[in-house]
């Protein structure tokens, strides 16, 4: 293995990590997306010419539909009367469940195309049309789109015509969260009055709207941005509520003044709901639940006979006499092909919900037969694809006979009107949508035995190779000499043709044969340098440094406390409480490890110990937090005090004098820290009070942003033995970014995280210091006075016992991600911080500065890391190595842990908990580079009185 090198291995390392992140795409999210299916028509009298679909983005079934108090007139008054009105006089409604992520590209994609987005079209684009899919836009006869420039591009580009859909967009500018957020819906309502005035003297366009099958479709972002501005509970949520409702009212008076027939159908709904605190993307039921009220043509009264479907969460909206209807999301789309007699988009899984319609149960039969129809023939296509690629295949067994059922259904048809078997008809159907639905699930998952069996051994062979690299690198003494590789090589190249020879009769993707050649090629050199790994593994346990260091029992024990840490992080990816516990019972690690050097240092580990429990709490505290300038401001205090503290005790140190460059760049870092926290307190009364975000304070913010980063800079090449300096540098360099970018207790975390990681540096340190005077006294006299004699520290083989420290940089690294929220949930990200520097949405550069703050507390961790390299006398990334060995055991725990079934909640936590286990190996290898450039200029030379000491009492 030596033949490779460790640049080598590392290169391996981020090639196979990037290549086996992409597998649960292509085992659990393929695309479920088949062409060439049949169109089935909905119906063949059409009860409404036109829709019109009306999308309040972001609005809460709740929050538009319950009463609110008014303080002014001390009453209670609705948010939307008008839509209120047609609940209890003329149309139908009930709750819209939306899926995860509770987004408004994947939400828009299931009200309009009727199935729940693609997961693998995420990576391939979002504000256009990643993937190919049919729409109730695209069977239109045409569509005229409304609204903003995220949503409306992706169904105009994916028209079959380019001219069927027409867009009316605002620019991104339009979108600023310090604005009036009525303002979006406004230009809305406005194009769409001008698209109607300019009918009447453009005889072309009057044409076109006269037309049947036509839809128009209003996307209406104001509700969306004042949730996340103000929060779902604000007067300017509401008051957005309120003029679309009257935006509504209007509309639908002109549209009546323009038509003069009742040949006009509306459905109102939301893409997503919201969270109190003014995010979405979970599936919490306030993110879930969006309401959908449906009138006009086609749509049946409402019902007062039987106002069934009540619950606590509708009962306090008094809308009690009338019945509630709830539907998926998807089958939003099935009503809207229905009311204009469109055919059923292809790819839709929606199913016709029939107490929407106004119709006899005859029209009801024939329609949901359509959708039962066009839901099995997508099972059929996919069955034919599956089939031709499969040397043997075996059909769903439940659906085998469904074509001949659903023939007889057809037949039965033709007699109903006689018989009046309309209920029975309904019900097959149902059965047989649910059938196709599961027949699809079945294909969708029909190789996934042997793909994850690959992967698995993927996992593991690298596991076992990287383990093997690191004990040749950092273990054995000498390199052995590998074996059996004549005989491996050709029984690797057939395992690896015939796995090949499947793929290609599969037509499977070149990633297949990706995943098959790492495993194949790392287990090939573990088998072939087994003797290595053995040795190494045998040096390490039980013999370092030529005396035996383990017994069977104490052995055991610290296998199983390993592997019950590794499965402990894996629950703290659920369960955030978990590390508030490891971190306890670490606070008495100290003790455990040297009780003699804990009494001595008594300061240090009452240090210690405090911060460990300060810390636990952390992951005890809500991921979703509000805005506290209070707190921003302590925590801002708290860094100014901590560094004005360091920087006096190292100036007054006479043997550690500060270089005069270092205490200035030390004093500049405090003004900036100071300056921002001024900042920051200007900006975010500016915006609670809905002035805006002054353009000064929009420069002065960038400009300390800029500066606190890169005035270390200068300080990086400075040469000086304290590494308590660097320290205190690097943590003065991003504590303004923990102030500009934080609404919370994220700037308490930052400094109890940084206090923490300095004690466990110091902690290591003492007891490395401690073992070598053991040593040191134990030795012989010559012995002992070469080592006082060595002022330096020099390389040592790693020991089994310093795998505890890399352990502790691991733990630490989760810690990072998960000790302020939950990174794997798109709800606990706050823009609010965000909006201080960049008013106007952007997601692409706020996901960028999230994630930078995100990354920060990791240039302290590898700092530390770096320098206990350096002070410990191990080989430079030896440390890193060890880390790399041991991080895939929580990838695989999470590949098997992803879903794609059920809550959408779990199904997107289980993507994010693979894809940051996965990217930990990356991110590691990155975090050893960064580490160098953190410590350079940092020299180690070793105090050793204590070797001194040893020397004369030989």
């Amino acid at each position: 293995m030596n033949r490779l090198g460790k640049q080598a291995v590392l290169l391996i390392g981020i090639l196979f990590h990037l290549v086996y992140l992409w597998s649960i795409f292509d085992i659990y999210f393929i695309t479920p997306l088949v062409h060439g299916m049949q169109h089935f028509a909905s119906t063949e009298n059409a009860p409404a010419k036109r829709l019109f679909l009306v999308v309040g983005d972001g609005l809460r079934a709740d929050k538009c539909l319950e009463a609110k108090y008014n303080a002014t007139t001390d009453s209670y008054e609705y948010a939307a009367p008008f839509l209120r009105s047609k609940i209890l006089e003329e149309g139908t409604f009930g709750v819209s469940h939306t899926r995860m992520p509770t987004e408004s590209r994947p939400g828009h994609v299931a009200i309009i195309a009727g199935f729940y987005e693609d997961v693998s079209a995420v990576t391939k684009g979002w504000k256009e049309n990643p993937v190919n899919f049919d729409s109730v836009f695209n069977q239109s006869r045409h569509t005229w789109s409304f609204g903003s420039p995220d949503i409306l591009p992706m169904f105009a580009l994916g028209a079959s015509s380019p001219d069927r859909v027409d867009t009316y967009m605002y620019g991104h500018e339009f979108e600023d969260f310090t604005k009036d957020t009525r303002d979006l819906d406004t230009f809305v309502f406005d194009k769409v009055e001008e698209l109607f005035s300019s009918a009447k003297t453009d005889p072309t366009i009057n044409a076109a709207l006269r037309q049947d099958k036509i839809v128009f479709f209003l996307h209406l972002l104001g509700i969306d941005t004042a949730g996340h501005a103000s929060r779902p509970y604000s007067d300017q949520y509401y008051q957005n509520i309120q003029h679309v409702d009257r935006g509504v009212m209007k509309l639908e008076q002109l549209v009546n003044d323009f038509y003069k027939d009742d040949k006009t159908a509306w459905v109102f709904t939301a893409d997503h709901g919201m969270s109190d605190w003014g995010s979405h993307g979970d599936g919490h039921p306030d993110n879930t639940r969006t309401p959908l009220i449906a009138w006009g043509a086609g749509v049946a009264s409402p019902d007062k006979e039987t106002p069934v479907g009540h619950d606590e969460f509708s009962i306090p909206w008094e809308l009690n006499s009338v019945k509630r209807v709830d539907v998926e999301q998807a089958d939003i789309a099935s009503l809207m092909s229905y009311l204009v007699g469109l055919n059923y988009p292809a790819n839709s899984v929606g199913r016709l919900p029939l107490d929407f319609l106004d119709a006899p149960k005859s029209v009801k039969s024939k329609a949901i037969v359509a959708n039962a129809r066009a839901i099995l023939e997508q099972y059929h296509i996919k069955e034919g694809q599956i089939e031709s690629s499969e040397v043997k295949f075996k059909p769903y067994p439940l659906i085998e006979n469904a074509t001949s059922s659903l023939e007889s259904l057809v037949a039965t048809m033709t007699k109903a009107d006689e018989s009046g078997e309309f209920d029975a008809a309904i019900g097959l159907s149902y059965d047989l949508m649910q059938l196709g639905l599961q027949g699809l699930r079945y294909l969708q998952t029909y190789n996934w035995l042997f793909l994850r069996t690959l992967v698995t051994l993927g996992f593991i062979g690298w596991i076992l190779y990287a383990l093997t690299s690191f004990l040749e690198f950092y273990i054995l003494p000498k390199a052995i000499k590998p074996s059996l590789g004549s005989v491996l090589t050709p029984l690797s190249m057939v395992i690896l043709a015939s796995i090949f020879g499947t793929f290609y009769l599969q037509h499977a993707p070149i990633m297949h044969y990706l995943y098959a050649v790492f495993p194949v090629a790392f287990w090939e050199t573990v088998l072939e340098y087994r003797a290595s790994l053995w040795e190494g593994l045998k040096i390490l346990i039980w013999n370092s440094g030529g005396k035996q260091q383990n017994t069977v029992g104490k052995l055991m024990v610290e296998v199983i406390a390993f592997f019950a840490l590794m499965e402990a992080i894996v629950a703290g990816y659920f369960h955030r409480e978990v590390f508030s516990v490891i971190y306890a019972l670490l606070s008495t690690w100290p003790m455990l490890q040297n009780y003699e050097v804990a009494k001595k240092s008594k300061a240090l580990v009452l240090t210690w110990v405090v911060s460990c429990f300060v810390m636990s709490s952390f992951t005890l505290l809500p991921v979703i937090k509000v805005e506290s300038i209070t707190q921003i401001l302590v925590a801002g205090s708290l860094m100014t005090i901590a560094g004005l503290s360091c920087m006096i005790y190292l100036v007054m140190r006479p043997s550690k004098e500060l270089s005069s460059l270092t205490t200035t760049i030390l004093g500049v870092q405090l003004g900036i820290v100071v300056l921002s926290m001024t900042v920051t307190c200007s900006t975010v009364k500016s915006l609670q009070s809905g002035k805006g975000l002054p353009f000064g304070n929009q420069i002065v913010g960038w400009i300390v942003l800029a500066a606190s980063i890169l005035t270390p800079l200068v300080h990086m090449k400075n040469r000086y033995h304290d590494y308590r300096t660097r320290l205190l540098i690097i943590f003065l360099a991003f504590a303004p970014t923990f102030i500009l970018l934080t609404i919370s207790y994220e700037g308490l975390f930052y400094v109890t995280f940084f206090i923490n990681l300095v004690c466990w540096v110091d902690l290591e340190l003492k007891i490395y210091e401690d073992r070598r005077q053991k040593e040191a006294l134990a030795a012989p006299r010559k012995i002992a006075s070469k080592l006082s004699r060595d002022k330096k520290v020099t390389e040592r083989r790693l020991e089994l016992a310093d795998i505890r420290i890399a352990l502790f940089f691991f733990f630490l690294t989760q810690i990072a991600f998960f000790g302020t929220g939950n990174i794997a949930s798109i709800s606990s990200f706050s823009l609010d911080s965000v909006y201080r520097l960049l008013p106007v949405f952007d997601p692409f550069a706020m996901g960028a500065l999230l994630l930078f703050k995100i990354l920060v507390p990791f240039a302290v961790i590898s700092a530390d890391l770096g320098l206990l390299t350096q002070r410990l006398g191990v080989k430079p990334s030896s440390l890193f190595t060890m880390v790399l060995s041991i991080s895939d055991i929580l990838t695989l725990n999470f590949f098997y842990l992803v879903l794609d079934e059920g809550s959408w909640l779990d199904i997107g936590m289980s993507i994010s908990h693979y894809c940051i286990a996965s990217l930990l190996c990356v991110f590691v290898i990155a975090l050893e580079y960064f580490s160098e450039t953190l410590v350079s200029g940092v020299t180690v030379e070793e105090n050793s009185s204590e070797v001194e000491v040893a020397e004369k009492q030989n």
